[in-house]
């Protein structure tokens, strides 16, 4: 029986029916809240302007997004086996824009840290499904999770094959082997902290500080010149 044969039985014009497009590229839902949505893009934007950053080690082999489907099906199919962490981190790999991450299309790369944030809806499988699938298949070696609502914040590191629980030190934190970092609360965000304890910042955050440095370098120059007049050429 062909799918028009089918139509007919329940009464429906063939027009009327919208069937999805054949190149699907990401099967994400939508965000849980606007928390979600701006914590999300401050992991992507503080972990790139770390990186790229002509201050900090600069580096380009990694993807970090959030929201996108990975496709990590054995046969290849993007009709099957495939999740979608809040946010992801895959090293070793080229920066360039994907509409969403196909394994197979990526030399079976996996990623490297996976970061869910829980809400009502989505808890109970990042605890239980996703932590196995991440534990198992992905082979992840960091997995987090974190609640924008509740602070409720846990990570995990890959040993044996098995997640292993990480102990948060006496600030809370906790350490990222594979991306080198902690990460920690900070106003109510989860954020991420260099390994001497400094805030990864965002660019806007950046510009701020240099901007009050930079006047308070200015304020500093005026007081010396009230008491001691210009300063000396040279």
């Amino acid at each position: 029986m062909s799918v028009t044969d089918d139509l007919e039985i329940f009464n429906i014009q063939p027009e009327e029916v919208q069937f999805p497009p054949g190149d699907l590229d990401s099967n994400e839902p939508a965000l849980e809240s606007e928390l979600h949505l701006r914590q999300i893009l401050l992991l992507i934007q503080s972990l790139e302007w770390l990186w790229r950053s002509e201050n900090s080690e600069y580096r380009q082999d990694f993807y970090a997004f959030g929201n996108l489907t990975i496709y990590y099906s054995p046969r290849q199919l993007k009709s099957e086996d495939f999740r979608g962490p809040d946010f992801f981190v895959v090293l070793g790999t080229e920066p360039k824009p994907r509409k969403s991450w196909v394994v197979w299309e990526e030399d079976g790369k996996y990623p490297n840290v996976i970061i869910e944030l829980l809400s009502d809806s989505t808890a109970q499988v990042d605890r239980g499904l996703k932590k196995q699938i991440y534990q198992d298949t992905f082979r992840t070696p960091d997995y987090f999770w974190f609640d924008p609502n509740t602070l409720e914040f846990c990570g995990f590191h890959l040993i044996d094959g098995r997640y292993q629980e990480l102990h948060p030190d006496a600030r809370g934190w906790l350490w990222s082997e594979q991306l080198q970092l902690f990460l920690g609360i900070q106003e109510r965000k989860l954020r991420f902290f260099t390994p001497d304890g400094a805030l990864v910042l965002v660019p806007q955050e950046a510009v701020v500080i240099e901007r009050q440095r930079a006047e308070t370098a200015e304020a500093l120059l005026a007081r010396y010149r009230e008491q001691f007049g210009e300063l000396p050429s040279e």
